[in-house]
């Protein structure tokens, strides 16, 4: 295995259970878009062609190494049934390794190879409201939809020395696979402006295994705006013709609601 030191510059996304909404007197449609920030870490295992490499990128790292990122939430809520879709943007680049293993064994050199690794996540799912009292509680199903494009380059000369399958120094490809998902969204509300949230989902398909998790809390400071912010974990584990993405992100979210 090779240790990557890397930075996790920006996470922008969001998730059905980070926005719900109340149902409308006249039972009428209701929307909601939801730009999100997540300031979040990489622990996990990364790999192309028979290379891996170990990718440990602690919430510090990021403030170090701050890139662009974006997304978008949409819902839409009539009655019981939650419609949405989301976007997830995320980039390594240029980061360096402490450490790499693959066909030629494993190197102990750091800065001996670049990783260059853009993650783009799309979900859409339905949601049904099976308990609206004190807790309100959505079942969900979705769909979720993972490309991610790697890039390694061999930076300088190590013996033994770094090669990928057929004798090259550099390395690129895209993967892109479909998951089913399960999950349940739960909402307490506080008081009129305050409220808890949580939510949990698993699925495969695709992948051997994916999932997320998310603790938070919602403000509405008005009728159409809210603020909503907590911690979210989110996993997957796939490998597939010498591509490895076995990867967990995690850490803090804040976003703005804008609902009409």
């Amino acid at each position: 295995m090779r240790h990557l030191k890397s930075r996790l510059c920006v996470l922008v996304l969001a998730c059905v259970g980070f926005a719900p909404l109340s149902h409308a007197a006249d039972d009428g449609w209701q929307f909601e878009i939801t730009p999100y920030l997540l300031a979040a870490g990489l622990d996990g295992t990364v790999g192309l062609r028979g290379v891996t490499a170990d990718v440990d990128a602690s919430f510090s790292d990021i403030l170090d190494n701050l890139d662009q990122g974006f997304m978008a939430l949409f819902t839409a809520r009539r009655g019981p049934w939650t419609l949405g879709f989301e976007a997830v943007y995320m980039k390594i680049e240029d980061e360096e390794t402490t450490s790499v293993s693959g066909p030629f064994g494993q190197v102990a050199a750091s800065g001996a190879l670049s990783v260059t690794n853009s993650l783009y996540v799309y979900q859409g799912s339905v949601g049904y409201r099976v308990l609206d009292d004190t807790v309100k509680m959505d079942l969900i199903g979705a769909v979720r939809y993972t490309r991610l494009d790697l890039d390694l380059k061999v930076q300088r000369a190590t013996d033994p020395g770094i090669v990928f399958p057929g004798g090259t120094t550099a390395a690129r490809g895209s993967e892109s696979w479909t998951d089913l998902v399960a999950g349940v969204n739960a909402v307490v509300p506080l008081n009129n402006q305050w409220s808890l949230v949580g939510y949990a989902d698993i699925g495969a398909g695709g992948s051997d295994l994916t999932y997320q998790v998310i603790a938070g809390a919602n403000w509405a400071f008005s009728d159409t705006l809210a603020a909503k912010f907590g911690y979210r974990v989110l996993s997957w584990d796939y490998e597939d013709g010498g591509t490895v993405w076995d990867m967990t992100a995690s850490g803090p979210y804040l976003g703005l609601g804008i609902r009409f």
